[in-house]
């Protein structure tokens, strides 16, 4: 079995042959496509918690305990494993429905290639235009740098890399295999609507953040539901995810969901009693700018990426 080759749009989900479900009688665990799709979303997750608890011995004995939630190195580190764990149960799921990996969004031919940076160039123009606005206002301003030097490539390689680990969990968990298994049961939209409005609550869990973050977090997360569907891959939607992360934390230092992380590139402030303007201490996800951008975000990739009439097919 091929993992690595492209998967269909995702508009179009292809359904898992599963033997053993064509020759069941009972109807609440069996279709005539095989298990249902709910059955088969507790089982990933039940082999994703499994996965992440096996992870979690061996690095809480080998590693010490990260200094605070707020570090680089926490941050790696859990992204990280939770990454493994949720890709990991999705390559067990593959070979359950007898499908290859890249059917759930993350093929691994496209790992990191143009679908990849045409999203870090969306992330990266979306926070320098919301940064943007609010410094023309009067509303942010840069402040001095935190470091200089070599500490600035240090701290940047880092944010980098810490910010494609946050992406890459957190699109494949909301946007990877439990969309395309939820999309088979009730259709695309209806199941990017339910694991948006997850994706939000799972960011109100994050101390500093609130509801306007949380509301704009939900439609950011259709956003990427649609960048999945016109383009067949979910590379473009972490590129996007991962450039925002980093113009936030690190390039324009401002917090994010309401956290405010170490090795930030410079001392900014925003200005006082403006947080409708600037998020105030939630950041700009919360700002009235932030709704605008993902209107803009959503025309670049209706025009972009128009949709196609003809289905990709997926070389098993």
């Amino acid at each position: 079995m091929d993992f690595s080759s492209e998967p269909p749009p995702a508009s179009e989900p292809a359904s898992p042959q599963l033997q053993s479900g064509a020759n069941s009688p009972n109807p609440l665990f069996y279709n005539e496509e095989g298990i249902r799709p709910g059955w088969r979303i507790l089982l990933y997750l039940a082999l994703g918690f499994f996965l992440y608890g096996i992870l979690l011995v061996p690095v809480s004995l080998i590693f010490r305990a990260p200094p605070g939630p707020y570090s680089v190195s926490t941050i790696m580190l859990g992204e990280a494993m939770m990454f493994a764990a949720a890709f990991g149960a999705a390559i067990i799921m593959s070979k359950i429905e007898q499908q290859p990996v890249g059917l759930y969004g993350l093929a691994l031919a496209s790992a990191f290639g143009k679908r990849f940076w045409q999203g870090m160039f969306v992330g990266l123009c979306e926070i320098s235009l919301l940064i943007g606005a609010m410094a023309l206002l009067g509303a942010y301003s840069f402040g001095n740098l935190a470091f200089h030097g070599g500490k600035i490539l240090q701290w940047g390689a880092l944010w980098l890399v810490a910010s494609i680990l946050i992406a890459l969990p957190e699109e494949f968990l909301f946007r990877g295999y439990t969309q395309h298994t939820l999309a088979e049961g009730i259709g695309f939209w209806p199941a990017a609507i339910i694991l948006s409005v997850l994706f939000g609550l799972m960011h109100k869990l994050n101390p500093g953040e609130n509801w306007i973050g949380v509301m704009n977090i939900v439609f950011t997360g259709l956003l990427w539901a649609f960048s999945l569907r016109r383009t067949g891959t979910l590379w473009f939607a972490v590129g996007w995810h991962a450039a925002f992360d980093f113009g936030e934390s690190f390039l324009f230092s401002v917090p994010n969901s309401g956290g405010v992380f170490e090795g930030h590139l410079s001392n900014a402030t925003f200005a006082p009693g403006r947080a409708w303007l600037t998020g105030g201490d939630v950041g700009p996800e919360a700002s009235v700018f932030a709704f605008l951008t993902l209107i803009l975000g959503a025309i670049v990739v209706h025009f972009w990426f128009p949709a196609k009439g003809q289905p990709i097919e997926v070389k098993a």
